[in-house]
């Protein structure tokens, strides 16, 4: 999947504080977003990976290493992620693209929007450090919910995280409001939108000489599309034995995700995922 790149060094990016973002599966786990403090303790820290290419990451270094190793991989399509959208959102945004920070952790981790336990929690973004938070365990996590725990439905999930950072470098994030759920809430919209971000960018990946992905099989868009299907609101509140009520809903539901992430990679523009977001 991932052609012969090297790893360069990609720094880390803070920024001011803000609010956290649930991601992906994010509250499905005992509260989600309860499950964050105000400690900020770093000797909570357990298992962590606290730059792209510091303590944890040396065993990265080519395309046969993300190709066989999850946390490469991760790696790896942050990397591919941060090539596309440095020149895609400045050309279609107007904005300029910064690379936010990448942190792989199986334990506690202290963020700018407070503690957080990944094991729990799930992959999220926090603006307020401008840092991706995943945890490769979680992907295990997602094939018993039904979802793929194929390379590139892990390459999803990664994508979709860096879709809240592109809303947070457009100014969008702060609409997000996860207090107020409901089919057409802000909350489900900013996700679905960060699902075709995810899809623009596997629509791209492959494209120019420098690129880091061979094509995508119609095999591993289906990863997607099965992940993306396991994790919608109805799909989560059937399998916890809930009944579905669309006016709980944080994340759109099933068939919301897959057309969102469907659309992006069809269409290949931001244009393709716009959202009229209540202001």
């Amino acid at each position: 999947m991932f052609t012969g790149l090297l790893f360069g060094a990609l720094a880390r990016r803070f920024g001011i504080p803000g609010i956290i973002v649930a991601a992906v599966l994010v509250f499905l786990f005992n509260g989600g977003l309860g499950m964050l403090s105000g400690n900020n303790s770093a000797d909570q820290r357990a298992g962590v990976s606290n730059s792209r290419t510091g303590e944890g990451f040396e065993h990265c270094k080519t395309a046969e290493d993300a190709n066989n190793n999850d946390d490469c991989r991760v790696l790896a399509t942050a990397k591919s992620v941060d090539q596309f959208w440095s020149s895609a959102l400045p050309e279609e945004a107007g904005k300029k693209y910064s690379e936010p920070g990448l942190v792989l952790a199986e334990g506690q981790t202290s963020t700018r929007c407070g503690s957080a336990n990944l094991a729990s929690t799930g992959p999220f973004y926090c603006p307020g450090d401008e840092t991706v938070y995943m945890s490769v365990p979680f992907f295990d996590e997602l094939k018993q919910m039904g979802g793929s725990n194929g390379p590139f439905a892990q390459m999803y999930v990664t994508a979709h995280e860096f879709g809240h950072h592109i809303q947070n470098l457009e100014g969008t994030l702060g609409l997000s409001d996860y207090d107020n759920p409901g089919e057409d809430s802000n909350a489900v919209k900013m996700e679905v939108q960060a699902d075709c971000y995810a899809g623009v960018w596997a629509q791209n990946a492959d494209k120019g000489e420098d690129a880091l992905l061979e094509p995508l099989t119609q095999e591993q868009v289906e990863q997607a599309i099965t992940t993306a299907r396991s994790i919608g609101d109805d799909a989560i509140q059937s399998s916890s034995g809930q009944e579905v009520d669309p006016d709980k809903w944080t994340h759109g539901s099933s068939e919301m995700r897959v057309d969102w992430f469907m659309r992006g990679y069809q269409g290949g523009t931001m244009k393709s995922c716009h959202q009229d977001f209540q202001r």
